[in-house]
């Protein structure tokens, strides 16, 4: 079984600098053009389904990406957004000056980091390891497709490549709508394409 991995497309807040978490804003041109690279790129593969997370700005990238395709969308509520409580919304660098010892361990030393309110990093990899764990027992398919988001996305290399939470933030750099496989045989996961954006050039 394949699992293709990619990151909604860039958004409005992507854009102005803001933390979405699980609050949510449109995507904007470039982000749906990218979305409809990667449907280009993807066009040869059957998927049995797309799972994509609630929030808008996946959901509308997982249609973008089926096209004219009849693929079941599957809505997966455990593979949303982190939650970054109140700092969503809230642009980068008003987080740094209001947030500077939690914003700094958030990014470079998460293994420290202590969420206020929202998840925590621990709370968020058991989360997406059992949101991962449903969805391979429920698939009969070889391939399905994930529309999710970049910290979800860094968790699944978290946890297939067993990283402590130090090197969380680790590469690669994930993207909009870069594309990660993974092979699943049995309960074994192998990354054999890593947040790829050929399909962007």
């Amino acid at each position: 079984m394949k699992i293709y991995l990619t990151r909604h497309g860039k958004t409005e807040w992507n854009e102005a600098g803001k933390l979405q978490g699980q609050k949510d804003s449109a995507l904007v041109e470039d982000g749906i053009n990218n979305a409809k690279k990667l449907n280009k790129r993807l066009k040869n593969i059957t998927f049995g389904c797309i799972y994509s997370s609630p929030l808008k700005r996946a959901f509308d990238t997982a249609c973008y990406i089926r096209g004219e395709k009849d693929t079941p969308i599957v809505i997966k509520d455990s593979i949303k957004e982190m939650n970054f409580g109140s700092w969503e919304g809230v642009h980068h660098s008003i987080i740094k000056e209001e947030y500077t010892k939690d914003y700094d361990y958030f990014w470079n030393k998460p293994h420290l980091y202590e969420a206020k309110s929202g998840e925590g990093f621990n709370e968020l990899i058991e989360r997406v390891k059992r949101a991962l764990t449903e969805i391979i027992n429920e698939t009969k398919s070889e391939s399905i497709l994930i529309v999710t988001h970049t910290v979800v996305i860094k968790a699944i290399y978290a946890i297939i490549e067993e990283r402590t939470l130090d090197t969380f933030w680790d590469l690669p750099f994930i993207h909009d709508t870069s594309l990660t496989i993974i092979e699943v045989h049995e309960d074994r996961y192998t990354i054999t394409l890593r947040a790829d954006t050929t399909h962007l050039k």
